[in-house]
């Protein structure tokens, strides 16, 4: 065997052990290397408007021989397909429920009501089989693009989760749908923008709330002059309560947990102790406490949770990052030393927003210079204050409520950094002890600011964005020297994969170079195949992809091509499900913003047309997989059970 084909089979962990000189002869075959032919790009019309794939897993084993294993696209439903609910009625997968449980609908048009249908499925966890081996899927419906009159619903509507019961195919793993059903967010005043999310160790699935209101622009905005913030908040309580006195800021940039039970129930938990912030998503490290988030926007933060009892989130200490440069080169590093924020429960939190603290409650504010305020700048909802520098002084008493309520802005006053852009979807490595970071453009406040109150991050613009790669240790202290109770407090940050801005656009159209990353976004890690897979969402190139990154051998190779104009989401790297390994993967909001692209070896208008004919502009999302994934384990198994006289013959 050769250097390289050791290599790759330890990376694999499943290299055959030194065999004594007398039972060489009769070696058994191994599983040498594991890895992926990539897919080429899209290149007709048809290619691209349609979710995409040429791409195959490719097997070698130590007799030489190999199996190749070609990868398919699979369509769950579309969110514009019909269901029948527990409630008895019959309506659209993406369509968003009330507080009632009731579809909400859409009166935009006079004398033509519908109900309101997302375009943007997000997140899917594919939870772990029930005792009796049933399948359930959790998947996110993200927003609404547009209502019925064309407008712009997004953040407005309110937003939801479906539960899908799937069937399986013992013999090729094909899954299909069973039955979908909304879930219920009722007891936590409803669901706000979830974009990606997770499914913990213990087989729950942790959602997300992005892009919170911002608390200081809802209770200062004048009736004449309301921010994005204020009347996105106002219309979500209106169509979900039927009440607009409802609308609360502070109910909203949490994380959901959704528990499923063996006959499909569900609970919803949120954990205010996890802080508020524009959740991308919640990633669980493998010790079952310590936690980090995806903070998206523009002047976004680093945070880290430790849980204080595993596999329970209502109670734990949570922490800011500071970032100190050390290099600017090929994407950027540098340290991370931790800022505790502060301890809390659910319950206190909970207690804070239901007797009606307000953001005035928790801070004194002022738009210029004053002694005894401190300076800072963070993303803030889409609201009056965004991108400003904002003066803030904590009144007495108020670190536990600005800890959890405005946790970026009390992170930043602390000398948190707070200058992310863009950060997006999280994965964790456990063999390693490494967590994956997405940024998906390196921009804004990751560039060098004089005018900014801190200037922590000053790196090269890369619009194409890239990935990075946190290493995690234990025996880690925070920045006043107290332990933090975790092993895995990540210390170090450095890009990974860097994406390539092209200084013309190609015969495409794209604006990055389709062979890198562009706008990666959702990240998902297989421990069995040592791959990172990453989503893109992306205005650089016309199809976004769906890559895998062995980390070994550091290989990139595309493995699908999402319609133009969509972007790639819900991705969740399924190692073993009932003896099957499936990529789950859905696109959203297809043929979105296609006249940012000036194509010459198509026609954009011909690739705006097929797109409309299957999905609509805008008008509806996919939830999926990619299927043909060999299980590891199974394949390992299977070369057990080979009788000896078939061992004999690869000597």
């Amino acid at each position: 065997m050769k250097k390289k084909g050791i290599a790759i089979a330890l990376a694999l962990g499943i290299l055959a052990p030194t065999l004594h000189p007398v039972k060489a002869a009769t070696k058994e075959v191994k599983i040498e290397s594991v890895t992926f032919n990539g897919s080429r790009v899209p290149a007709t019309v048809e290619e691209m408007s349609k979710p995409f794939t040429t791409a195959s897993v490719v097997v070698k084993y130590s007799n030489g021989k190999t199996k190749k294993f070609p990868l398919t696209y699979k369509e769950l439903f579309k969110t514009t397909d019909k269901f029948k609910m527990s409630n008895g009625e019959v309506f659209q997968a993406g369509t968003p429920t009330d507080y009632y449980g009731d579809p909400i609908t859409d009166k935009s048009v006079d004398g033509k009501p519908v109900h309101y249908v997302s375009d943007a499925p997000d997140a899917n966890s594919l939870l772990r089989p029930m005792k009796d081996g049933s399948l359930y899927l959790v998947s996110h419906y993200e927003y609404d693009s547009l209502d019925n009159a064309g407008n712009p619903a997004w953040r407005r509507v309110p937003a939801s989760m479906t539960l899908t019961k799937l069937y399986q195919n013992m013999k090729t793993g094909e899954l299909k749908v069973s039955t979908v059903d909304k879930i219920d967010f009722s007891a936590v005043n409803g669901l706000w923008v979830p974009c990606n999310g997770s499914l913990t160790p213990w087989n729950t699935h942790l959602g997300s709330e992005e892009y919170e209101p911002d608390a200081r622009s809802f209770e200062f905005d004048t009736p004449d002059k309301l921010s994005q913030s204020t009347a996105h908040l106002k219309d979500f309580a209106k169509l979900y309560f039927d009440d607009e006195k409802k609308a609360n800021p502070y109910n909203y940039g949490f994380i959901p947990e959704v528990f499923v039970s063996s006959d499909g129930m569900t609970r919803v938990v949120k954990h205010y102790s996890t802080g508020r912030r524009s959740n991308e998503l919640m990633v669980v490290m493998p010790d079952e406490r310590t936690a980090y988030f995806g903070d998206d926007g523009e002047y976004t933060t680093l945070f880290m949770y430790v849980a204080d009892k595993p596999r329970d989130l209502s109670a734990g200490t949570l922490y800011a990052a500071k970032f100190t440069q050390t290099s600017a080169e090929n994407g950027g590093a540098g340290n991370l030393e931790w800022i505790k924020l502060g301890h809390a429960r659910d319950s206190e939190i909970k207690r804070m927003i239901d007797k009606g603290i307000k953001f005035s409650d928790i801070f004194e504010v002022s738009d210029v210079p004053k002694e005894g305020f401190i300076p800072v700048k963070q993303y803030s909802g889409q609201s009056a204050n965004y991108g400003k520098i904002e003066y803030l002084k904590l009144k007495p008493g108020m670190e536990k409520a600005a800890a959890f309520l405005e946790t970026r802005r009390y992170a930043a006053m602390l000398g948190a950094t707070s200058e992310f852009n863009k950060m997006e979807g999280l994965a964790v490595n456990a063999k390693d002890k490494k967590v994956y970071v997405a940024i998906s453009d390196i921009g804004k406040g990751m560039e060098k600011n004089d005018q900014d109150p801190t200037d922590h991050i000053q790196f090269a613009k890369v619009k194409a964005g890239a990935v990075y790669e946190l290493s995690l240790k234990p025996g880690q202290k925070n920045i006043t020297g107290e332990p933090i109770s975790s092993g895995y407090v990540a210390s170090t940050m450095k890009a990974l994969l860097v994406g390539e801005d092209l200084a013309q656009p190609d015969a495409y159209g794209n604006k990055a170079n389709v062979n890198k990353i562009a706008g990666p976004d959702n990240l998902s890690f297989s421990e069995d195949y040592r791959t990172l897979f990453i989503g893109e969402d992306s205005s650089q190139h016309i199809n976004n992809f769906v890559w895998a990154y062995n980390v070994d051998t550091k290989k990139l190779s595309r493995v699908l091509s999402i319609p133009a104009g969509a972007e790639a989401t819900g991705l969740q790297a399924v190692d073993n499900r009932n003896g099957f390994s499936y990529l789950m993967s859905n696109f959203q909001h297809p043929g979105d913003e296609l006249d940012n692209f000036a194509p010459t070896a198509v026609k954009i208008e011909d690739v705006k047309k097929a797109v409309d004919a299957t999905y609509g502009i805008d008008q509806a999302g996919a939830v999926g997989y990619i299927h043909g994934l060999p299980n590891i384990k199974k394949l390992q198994e299977e070369l057990k059970k080979q009788p000896k006289t078939q061992q004999r013959k690869n000597r």
